[in-house]
Protein backbone atom coordinates (compact mmCIF):
# COMPACT_ATOMS: atom_id res chain seq x y z
CA UNK A 1 0.00 0.00 0.00
CA UNK A 2 1.39 3.17 -1.11
CA UNK A 3 1.90 5.85 2.03
CA UNK A 4 0.32 9.87 1.50
CA UNK A 5 3.26 12.06 2.12
CA UNK A 6 2.73 14.04 5.05
CA UNK A 7 2.41 17.59 5.44
CA UNK A 8 5.49 19.31 6.62
CA UNK A 9 5.12 20.26 10.51
CA UNK A 10 6.69 23.16 12.67
CA UNK A 11 8.82 20.50 14.07
CA UNK A 12 10.10 20.08 10.24
CA UNK A 13 10.63 23.94 9.69
CA UNK A 14 12.55 24.26 12.82
CA UNK A 15 14.89 21.21 11.99
CA UNK A 16 15.38 22.74 8.40
CA UNK A 17 16.14 26.31 9.61
CA UNK A 18 18.12 24.88 12.77
CA UNK A 19 16.34 26.88 14.99
CA UNK A 20 13.62 26.16 17.85
CA UNK A 21 9.96 25.35 17.19
CA UNK A 22 9.59 28.59 19.34
CA UNK A 23 11.22 30.56 17.09
CA UNK A 24 9.49 29.45 13.85
CA UNK A 25 6.17 30.45 15.93
CA UNK A 26 7.47 33.98 16.31
CA UNK A 27 8.31 35.03 13.14
CA UNK A 28 5.04 33.20 11.64
CA UNK A 29 3.03 34.67 14.51
CA UNK A 30 5.03 37.65 15.04
CA UNK A 31 4.87 37.73 18.71
CA UNK A 32 8.18 38.67 19.36
CA UNK A 33 11.54 40.43 17.64
CA UNK A 34 13.27 37.55 15.69
CA UNK A 35 17.39 38.17 14.22
CA UNK A 36 16.69 39.21 10.60
CA UNK A 37 19.22 36.23 9.46
CA UNK A 38 17.20 34.12 11.55
CA UNK A 39 14.20 35.24 10.09
CA UNK A 40 15.27 34.79 6.65
CA UNK A 41 16.39 30.78 6.80
CA UNK A 42 12.98 30.28 8.99
CA UNK A 43 11.05 31.75 5.77
CA UNK A 44 13.23 29.84 3.20
CA UNK A 45 12.34 26.81 5.49
CA UNK A 46 9.11 27.55 4.95
CA UNK A 47 9.15 28.42 1.36
CA UNK A 48 11.14 25.03 0.83
CA UNK A 49 9.18 22.64 2.40
CA UNK A 50 5.53 24.53 1.18
CA UNK A 51 4.97 24.56 5.12
CA UNK A 52 1.14 26.09 5.97
CA UNK A 53 0.02 26.36 9.27
CA UNK A 54 -3.33 25.34 10.32
CA UNK A 55 -5.40 27.82 9.60
CA UNK A 56 -8.57 26.66 11.20
CA UNK A 57 -6.93 26.48 14.12
CA UNK A 58 -5.14 29.49 14.47
CA UNK A 59 -8.94 30.90 13.45
CA UNK A 60 -10.28 29.60 16.26
CA UNK A 61 -8.08 31.32 18.93
CA UNK A 62 -8.02 34.25 16.88
CA UNK A 63 -10.90 34.96 15.04
CA UNK A 64 -11.31 37.85 12.50
CA UNK A 65 -8.07 40.07 12.42
CA UNK A 66 -7.55 43.58 12.50
CA UNK A 67 -4.22 43.52 11.06
CA UNK A 68 -2.69 44.49 7.57
CA UNK A 69 0.38 42.50 5.82
CA UNK A 70 2.84 44.55 4.46
CA UNK A 71 5.61 43.23 2.20
CA UNK A 72 8.37 45.20 0.84
CA UNK A 73 11.36 44.59 -1.17
CA UNK A 74 13.87 46.72 0.96
CA UNK A 75 12.67 48.34 4.53
CA UNK A 76 16.91 49.99 4.43
CA UNK A 77 15.35 52.25 1.14
CA UNK A 78 13.48 55.25 2.60
CA UNK A 79 10.87 54.75 -0.58
CA UNK A 80 9.62 51.82 1.31
CA UNK A 81 9.78 53.06 4.52
CA UNK A 82 7.85 56.09 3.83
CA UNK A 83 5.18 53.78 2.12
CA UNK A 84 4.94 52.14 5.18
CA UNK A 85 5.02 54.73 8.17
CA UNK A 86 2.10 56.12 5.58
CA UNK A 87 0.53 53.15 5.57
CA UNK A 88 0.50 52.42 8.91
CA UNK A 89 -0.73 55.38 9.83
CA UNK A 90 -3.51 55.64 8.19
CA UNK A 91 -4.45 51.89 8.77
CA UNK A 92 -3.85 53.02 13.21
CA UNK A 93 -6.54 55.40 12.89
CA UNK A 94 -8.77 52.47 11.35
CA UNK A 95 -8.07 50.78 14.35
CA UNK A 96 -5.75 48.00 12.69
CA UNK A 97 -2.37 46.85 12.98
CA UNK A 98 0.72 46.41 10.63
CA UNK A 99 2.84 43.45 10.34
CA UNK A 100 5.61 44.09 8.03
CA UNK A 101 8.11 41.98 6.23
CA UNK A 102 11.24 42.67 4.13
CA UNK A 103 12.14 40.02 0.98
CA UNK A 104 15.37 41.87 -0.28
CA UNK A 105 14.11 41.40 -3.58
CA UNK A 106 14.07 37.63 -3.71
CA UNK A 107 11.29 35.99 -5.34
CA UNK A 108 11.59 32.96 -3.29
CA UNK A 109 11.27 35.43 0.31
CA UNK A 110 8.60 37.02 -1.58
CA UNK A 111 6.38 33.68 -2.00
CA UNK A 112 7.02 32.50 1.74
CA UNK A 113 6.07 35.80 3.10
CA UNK A 114 2.89 35.69 1.20
CA UNK A 115 2.01 32.58 3.06
CA UNK A 116 2.57 33.65 6.21
CA UNK A 117 0.41 36.54 5.54
CA UNK A 118 -2.20 34.46 4.55
CA UNK A 119 -2.08 31.86 6.81
CA UNK A 120 -2.80 34.85 9.81
CA UNK A 121 -5.82 35.37 8.22
CA UNK A 122 -4.80 39.44 7.62
CA UNK A 123 -7.91 41.56 6.42
CA UNK A 124 -5.84 42.67 3.66
CA UNK A 125 -1.97 42.30 1.93
CA UNK A 126 -0.21 45.32 0.82
CA UNK A 127 2.80 43.92 -1.75
CA UNK A 128 4.86 46.84 -2.41
CA UNK A 129 7.71 45.11 -3.71
CA UNK A 130 9.45 44.68 -7.20
CA UNK A 131 9.71 40.79 -7.66
CA UNK A 132 6.37 40.04 -7.88
CA UNK A 133 5.49 37.04 -10.23
CA UNK A 134 2.17 35.95 -11.98
CA UNK A 135 2.24 32.83 -9.51
CA UNK A 136 2.24 34.30 -6.80
CA UNK A 137 -0.22 37.19 -8.02
CA UNK A 138 -2.45 33.97 -8.75
CA UNK A 139 -1.99 33.08 -4.77
CA UNK A 140 -2.57 36.34 -3.77
CA UNK A 141 -5.86 36.48 -5.79
CA UNK A 142 -6.85 32.98 -4.41
CA UNK A 143 -6.47 33.38 -0.93
CA UNK A 144 -10.32 35.65 -1.04
CA UNK A 145 -8.15 38.24 0.84
CA UNK A 146 -8.23 41.86 -0.21
CA UNK A 147 -5.22 42.95 -2.09
CA UNK A 148 -2.87 45.63 -3.05
CA UNK A 149 0.19 45.80 -5.83
CA UNK A 150 2.65 48.21 -6.65
CA UNK A 151 3.64 48.20 -9.86
CA UNK A 152 2.35 45.29 -10.97
CA UNK A 153 1.68 44.70 -14.86
CA UNK A 154 -1.18 42.04 -14.86
CA UNK A 155 -4.51 43.56 -13.47
CA UNK A 156 -6.65 40.77 -12.20
CA UNK A 157 -10.01 40.51 -10.48
CA UNK A 158 -10.30 41.58 -6.34
CA UNK A 159 -6.73 42.96 -7.10
CA UNK A 160 -6.23 47.15 -7.12
CA UNK A 161 -2.87 47.64 -8.41
CA UNK A 162 -0.77 51.18 -8.29
CA UNK A 163 0.78 52.21 -11.08
CA UNK A 164 3.53 54.78 -11.61
CA UNK A 165 4.25 56.48 -15.09
CA UNK A 166 8.39 56.25 -15.37
CA UNK A 167 7.93 57.32 -18.69
CA UNK A 168 6.89 60.59 -17.78
CA UNK A 169 9.18 61.23 -15.06
CA UNK A 170 12.28 60.02 -16.98
CA UNK A 171 11.62 61.99 -19.94
CA UNK A 172 11.63 65.16 -18.14
CA UNK A 173 14.96 64.24 -16.31
CA UNK A 174 16.47 63.50 -19.82
CA UNK A 175 14.99 66.36 -21.23
CA UNK A 176 16.31 69.00 -18.30
CA UNK A 177 20.26 67.50 -18.49
CA UNK A 178 20.16 67.56 -22.34
CA UNK A 179 19.00 71.43 -22.22
CA UNK A 180 21.46 71.93 -19.98
CA UNK A 181 23.87 70.62 -22.81
CA UNK A 182 24.71 67.13 -21.27
CA UNK A 183 25.71 64.45 -24.40
CA UNK A 184 27.13 61.65 -22.11
CA UNK A 185 24.82 59.88 -20.27
CA UNK A 186 24.77 57.04 -17.26
CA UNK A 187 22.03 55.08 -15.64
CA UNK A 188 22.96 53.29 -12.15
CA UNK A 189 20.00 50.62 -11.44
CA UNK A 190 19.57 47.52 -9.45
CA UNK A 191 18.04 43.95 -10.17
CA UNK A 192 17.60 44.85 -13.70
CA UNK A 193 16.39 41.32 -14.39
CA UNK A 194 13.04 42.70 -12.36
CA UNK A 195 10.24 44.02 -14.75
CA UNK A 196 9.21 46.57 -12.53
CA UNK A 197 12.84 48.00 -12.04
CA UNK A 198 13.91 47.34 -15.66
CA UNK A 199 10.50 49.94 -16.40
CA UNK A 200 12.47 52.42 -15.29
CA UNK A 201 16.05 51.40 -17.06
CA UNK A 202 13.98 51.11 -20.65
CA UNK A 203 12.45 54.71 -19.84
CA UNK A 204 15.59 56.19 -19.62
CA UNK A 205 16.87 55.05 -22.70
CA UNK A 206 13.35 55.41 -24.23
CA UNK A 207 13.99 58.94 -23.68
CA UNK A 208 17.43 59.34 -24.86
CA UNK A 209 16.77 57.58 -27.99
CA UNK A 210 14.72 60.37 -29.27
CA UNK A 211 18.37 62.16 -29.84
CA UNK A 212 20.15 59.62 -32.06
CA UNK A 213 23.66 59.67 -31.97
CA UNK A 214 24.16 62.76 -30.45
CA UNK A 215 24.60 60.94 -27.23
CA UNK A 216 26.41 58.12 -25.27
CA UNK A 217 25.31 55.83 -22.54
CA UNK A 218 26.80 54.01 -20.09
CA UNK A 219 24.48 51.43 -17.85
CA UNK A 220 26.04 50.28 -14.42
CA UNK A 221 23.83 47.65 -11.97
CA UNK A 222 24.41 47.57 -8.67
CA UNK A 223 22.79 46.75 -5.12
CA UNK A 224 20.01 48.56 -3.68
CA UNK A 225 22.32 50.37 -1.37
CA UNK A 226 24.21 53.67 -0.37
CA UNK A 227 27.52 51.47 -0.81
CA UNK A 228 26.06 50.29 -4.21
CA UNK A 229 25.55 53.85 -5.35
CA UNK A 230 29.30 54.05 -4.67
CA UNK A 231 30.77 51.50 -6.29
CA UNK A 232 28.66 52.22 -9.46
CA UNK A 233 30.10 55.68 -9.45
CA UNK A 234 33.36 54.21 -9.25
CA UNK A 235 33.04 51.68 -12.11
CA UNK A 236 32.02 55.35 -13.69
CA UNK A 237 34.78 57.26 -13.34
CA UNK A 238 37.01 54.17 -14.80
CA UNK A 239 35.54 54.06 -18.37
CA UNK A 240 36.60 56.15 -21.34
CA UNK A 241 34.28 58.29 -21.77
CA UNK A 242 33.33 59.95 -18.21
CA UNK A 243 29.62 60.89 -18.21
CA UNK A 244 28.70 64.60 -17.23
CA UNK A 245 25.26 63.27 -16.15
CA UNK A 246 24.49 60.06 -14.16
CA UNK A 247 20.78 59.45 -13.72
CA UNK A 248 20.10 57.06 -11.02
CA UNK A 249 16.87 54.66 -10.58
CA UNK A 250 16.48 55.99 -6.89
CA UNK A 251 17.33 58.91 -4.72
CA UNK A 252 18.77 56.12 -2.49
CA UNK A 253 21.35 54.68 -4.72
CA UNK A 254 21.65 58.62 -6.47
CA UNK A 255 23.07 59.69 -2.45
CA UNK A 256 25.84 56.69 -2.57
CA UNK A 257 27.03 58.04 -6.02
CA UNK A 258 27.75 61.29 -5.11
CA UNK A 259 29.40 59.84 -1.93
CA UNK A 260 31.31 58.04 -4.72
CA UNK A 261 32.27 60.68 -7.13
CA UNK A 262 33.01 63.20 -4.01
CA UNK A 263 35.49 60.34 -2.67
CA UNK A 264 37.28 60.70 -5.92
CA UNK A 265 37.47 64.48 -6.41
CA UNK A 266 34.45 64.95 -8.44
CA UNK A 267 32.56 67.84 -8.07
CA UNK A 268 28.66 67.92 -8.42
CA UNK A 269 27.16 69.54 -10.24
CA UNK A 270 30.33 71.10 -11.61
CA UNK A 271 31.89 68.41 -13.14
CA UNK A 272 29.15 65.61 -12.99
CA UNK A 273 25.46 66.39 -12.78
CA UNK A 274 23.28 63.79 -10.55
CA UNK A 275 19.46 62.73 -9.93
CA UNK A 276 17.76 61.01 -8.57
CA UNK A 277 14.16 59.00 -8.27
CA UNK A 278 11.28 59.49 -6.13
CA UNK A 279 11.94 62.47 -3.78
CA UNK A 280 12.33 60.51 -0.47
CA UNK A 281 13.15 63.11 2.51
CA UNK A 282 17.01 62.37 2.19
CA UNK A 283 16.87 63.54 -1.15
CA UNK A 284 16.03 67.19 0.39
CA UNK A 285 19.00 66.81 2.68
CA UNK A 286 21.87 65.11 0.29
CA UNK A 287 24.91 67.69 -0.35
CA UNK A 288 24.36 68.80 -2.57
CA UNK A 289 20.44 68.93 -2.79
CA UNK A 290 19.28 65.64 -4.94
CA UNK A 291 17.13 66.47 -8.20
CA UNK A 292 14.58 63.77 -8.45
CA UNK A 293 11.18 63.09 -9.40
CA UNK A 294 8.86 63.70 -6.72
CA UNK A 295 6.47 59.87 -6.18
CA UNK A 296 4.13 60.62 -3.77
CA UNK A 297 4.27 57.46 -1.01
CA UNK A 298 2.29 59.18 1.06
CA UNK A 299 -0.41 58.68 -1.51
CA UNK A 300 0.14 55.08 -2.02
CA UNK A 301 0.46 54.24 1.65
CA UNK A 302 -3.38 56.01 2.19
CA UNK A 303 -4.63 54.51 -1.38
CA UNK A 304 -3.62 51.12 0.01
CA UNK A 305 -5.43 50.92 3.01
CA UNK A 306 -8.18 52.92 1.97
CA UNK A 307 -8.80 49.99 -0.77
CA UNK A 308 -7.81 47.02 1.97
CA UNK A 309 -10.30 47.90 4.62
CA UNK A 310 -13.11 49.00 1.49
CA UNK A 311 -13.69 52.57 3.60
CA UNK A 312 -13.77 54.60 0.42
CA UNK A 313 -16.82 54.19 -2.53
CA UNK A 314 -15.30 56.22 -4.38
CA UNK A 315 -12.10 54.40 -4.69
CA UNK A 316 -14.14 50.95 -5.59
CA UNK A 317 -15.70 52.92 -8.10
CA UNK A 318 -12.62 54.19 -9.97
CA UNK A 319 -11.63 50.92 -10.80
CA UNK A 320 -8.11 48.52 -10.11
CA UNK A 321 -5.72 50.26 -11.14
CA UNK A 322 -4.66 53.94 -9.87
CA UNK A 323 -2.27 55.52 -11.96
CA UNK A 324 0.57 58.01 -10.97
CA UNK A 325 1.87 60.88 -12.56
CA UNK A 326 5.67 61.64 -11.32
CA UNK A 327 6.66 65.47 -11.09
CA UNK A 328 10.61 66.52 -11.72
CA UNK A 329 12.07 68.42 -8.76
CA UNK A 330 15.15 70.91 -9.46
CA UNK A 331 17.41 71.08 -7.12
CA UNK A 332 21.30 71.71 -6.78
CA UNK A 333 22.52 68.22 -7.95
CA UNK A 334 22.36 69.23 -12.10
CA UNK A 335 23.58 72.09 -14.10
CA UNK A 336 25.08 73.16 -17.20
CA UNK A 337 27.72 70.27 -18.39
CA UNK A 338 31.45 71.06 -18.55
CA UNK A 339 32.87 72.17 -21.67
CA UNK A 340 33.99 69.19 -23.65
CA UNK A 341 37.80 68.69 -24.00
Amino acid sequence: MTRRPTKPSLQDVARAAHVSIATVSRVINDTAPVHPDTRDRVLHAIERLHYTPNLHARTLRGGDSRTIGMIVSNLKNPFFLDVYESLEAEAHHLGHEVVVTSTGYDPDRLAAAVRLMISRRVSGIAAIVSEMSPAVLTELTSSGIPVVVHDADDVRRDLMTVQVDYGVGMQQIVELLYGFGHRDFAFVGHHTALASLSVRERAFTDALHRYGRDVTTRIVTETDALDGGRRAAYALLEGDVRPTAIVCVNDFMATGVMRGLRDRGVRVPDDISVTGFDNVTLAEYADPPLTTVDIPRDEIGRLAVDRLLHRSPRNRAEGRERRIIPALVIRNSTAKAPTRR
